[in-house]
């Protein structure tokens, strides 16, 4: 089983396979981890999000990664927070399968995940702290890819809420 790993950090300078970015459906860039992502990686990867025609919330895209240290760059779309009763939770969800799922086919050893809808799109961070760690926990119970996944958290607060969940006993 792969391991998990939580750090407090840019996102856009941590060294792995893959970088997850919470994007908006245009995938032209935006605000938050999206926006920083963008100017990080520069204007090729907005080139490339041109021609993938989008992203539906849930789904997930892969581009190269160009100036950032990590190889790719797996875009998804997450939900915005509507009060929890709207399919928030399986969105979110699906933005984490469907990432996954990339990271399978890329055979990509490492992947960098954001805390996805915690920003702009107000999920609250408990709630999506514990959608991502089961998510992720299932699918490294099931799957040899990746071999490491590293939570990134902005802030102290959604550090904690992370840590919280991971450092928590099973069962």
């Amino acid at each position: 089983m792969g391991s998990i790993e939580l750090v407090q950090a840019d996102i856009t300078t941590l060294t792995v396979d893959a970088i997850v970015n919470a994007a908006n459906s245009s995938l032209l860039g935006g605000g938050g981890v999206d926006g920083a992502i963008h100017r990080a990686a520069g204007p090729d990867l907005l080139k490339e999000c041109r021609l993938l025609g989008g992203c539906e919330p849930g789904e997930a895209k892969v581009t190269a990664g160009y100036r950032l240290p990590a190889r790719w760059v797996i875009h998804t779309v997450g939900p915005v927070w509507r009060g929890g009763r709207s399919g928030e939770e399986e969105v979110l969800r699906d933005c984490y399968r469907h990432s996954l799922e990339q990271m399978v086919r890329l055979r990509a050893a490492s992947v960098a995940f954001p805390s996805i809808s915690t920003g702009l799109y107000g999920y609250p961070v408990e709630r999506a702290a514990r959608v991502a760690v089961q998510e992720v926990q299932r699918h490294l119970a099931e799957s040899p890819w990746p071999e490491r996944v590293v939570f990134v958290a902005f802030d102290p607060a959604t550090y904690e809420a992370y840590r919280a969940l991971l450092e928590a006993p099973a069962g």
